[in-house]
């Protein structure tokens, strides 16, 4: 008996002390699950977050400027000239957006929105209707002016900033009507700034603003505003194959409206000076194919007759090449480099746009001209841009 419990006990130890073994080596040993979690924070510390585009949008910013702008933003709905269809003839209609600048009822949209029109209607963010009608427009740069008679209505007026402060990648808040949807908000960024984007007129709009906020058909005219809701640009098109917003969308900057609405307030079309030429920017490759005496600058491909450019003397090119290469354009040799317009030096065309954007008809301006290695000043007077000129 005494040798059986002596077995029980030698047992029953033997049990306490292995299980005593055994938790004191698991206690050192990584728990499975454990270091798993350890592995994804160790990952998560070593790796950025994938963030949403929605995290960077000031979701405060946004509200608080639609509820100020949004009631300065309208409806603007214009009736063309009837067309004939199957069942007779019939009104066209369009419709885009605009938004208030005064209290006496003055409307910033675009020339494309009103061009045309018989007959303008603006509708208010109280659904009020009101007939409007066109004061000045700009079509070389899709700019026009409307007006409404508000009669006993208060409204609200859209702050202006200034798009020279603009940088790329600040918040960029869009509102407008698009395909009739009432004051309709999206939001992006600036994509790009300095972008250039012809006018239905032919002549090319520059320094528009590029943004990503979704712009589509009816958000024409409608204000491009920034996070502190000032207007910073009038939105203006898309660049899409199917005419719906794929991330790229553009506006006018709103220093632009801002320089042309006094013209636009006294009534009638503005007029942008316009040299008559064709060129484009000189590039190391382009230098060396023809012999360029200088690096930099607007090689004259064209000088139209009778413009100011060709009574002033400048020269167009006028040797095709004798030789090329397939499946390879060259430009014909013998043409002027223009390589400052006022002492301002001018790398591409868009550069004397620019430039002429800041003069009136009837200025005159010294072109800096290189030809075959001589330095040639010649000096310009401009004219207004012809209304039939497309190109």
């Amino acid at each position: 008996m005494r040798s059986f419990l002596k077995t029980l006990l030698a047992v029953f130890l033997g049990t306490i002390l292995g299980a005593a073994m055994i938790a004191s080596y698991l206690q050192f040993q990584p728990v499975v699950g454990a270091s798993l979690d350890s592995r994804a924070e160790s990952k998560t510390a070593t790796q950025p977050p994938v963030v949403s585009k929605a995290a960077f949008v000031n979701d405060n910013a946004v509200i608080s400027t639609y509820e100020r702008v949004s009631p300065a933003v309208v409806f603007v709905t214009s009736i063309g000239q009837p067309q004939m269809g199957f069942f007779g003839q019939f009104p066209t209609k369009g419709t885009g957006s605009g938004f208030v600048i005064n209290a006496d009822g003055h409307i910033l949209t675009n020339n494309h929105v009103v061009e045309g029109a018989r007959k303008l209607e603006v509708t208010l963010p109280d659904n009020t209707t009101l007939p409007a009608k066109v004061i000045g427009t700009d079509p070389g740069s899709d700019l026009a002016l409307i007006k409404i008679d508000p009669g006993q209505e208060k409204l609200t007026v859209a702050k202006l900033g200034d798009s020279d402060k603009l940088r790329v990648g600040e918040l960029a808040i869009a509102i407008g009507n698009p395909f009739g949807l009432e004051r309709t908000v999206t939001v992006g960024v600036i994509s790009s700034l300095g972008r250039n984007y012809p006018s239905q007129s032919g002549r090319t709009i520059a320094n528009m603003i590029q943004t990503d906020a979704a712009i589509n058909p009816g958000n024409s005219g409608g204000p491009l505003l920034n996070a502190n809701g000032e207007v910073v640009g009038i939105n203006t098109a898309i660049e899409s194959p199917v005419q719906g917003s794929v991330g790229i969308g553009f506006a006018i900057p709103i220093n632009t409206a801002k320089r042309v609405l006094p013209q636009m307030m006294k009534g009638g079309e503005v007029e942008h000076p316009w040299l008559g030429l064709s060129g484009q920017a000189v590039t190391p490759s382009l230098a060396d194919q023809l012999k360029l005496p200088v690096k930099s600058g607007v090689y004259v491909v064209d000088v139209i007759s009778d413009s100011p450019a060709a009574k002033a003397g400048l020269k167009g090119a006028t040797n095709m090449p004798s030789h090329r290469n397939l499946g390879q354009q060259e430009t014909p040799s013998g043409g002027d480099v223009i390589t400052a317009v006022d002492k301002v030096q001018v790398t591409k065309v868009e550069d004397i746009i620019a430039y002429l954007d800041t003069k009136s008809v009837g200025d005159q301006v010294q072109l800096k001209v290189n030809r075959d290695g001589k330095e040639l000043t010649l000096d310009v007077t401009l004219a207004a841009w012809p209304k039939d000129l497309q190109q």
